[in-house]
């Protein structure tokens, strides 16, 4: 996984920076976007970000 991937074009989110929100205790969606706004604008990439959080949570 490339940290520096962009997941979220729109607000320019990498894998990185979910990883880091994830391991900074976030778990669920709704948390990675309180704390880096990854899917909030068109969304397209909401069904990535929850299989990076499942990856990294083992969920």
């Amino acid at each position: 996984m490339n940290p520096d991937e962009v997941i979220c074009s729109c607000l320019n989110v990498t894998r990185g920076m979910i990883q880091e929100a994830v391991h900074n205790g976030a778990k669920t969606l709704e948390e990675v976007q309180d704390a880096t706004s990854v899917g909030t604008v068109c969304g397209a990439c909401v069904e990535e970000v929850e299989k990076i959080i499942a990856e990294l949570t083992g969920k």
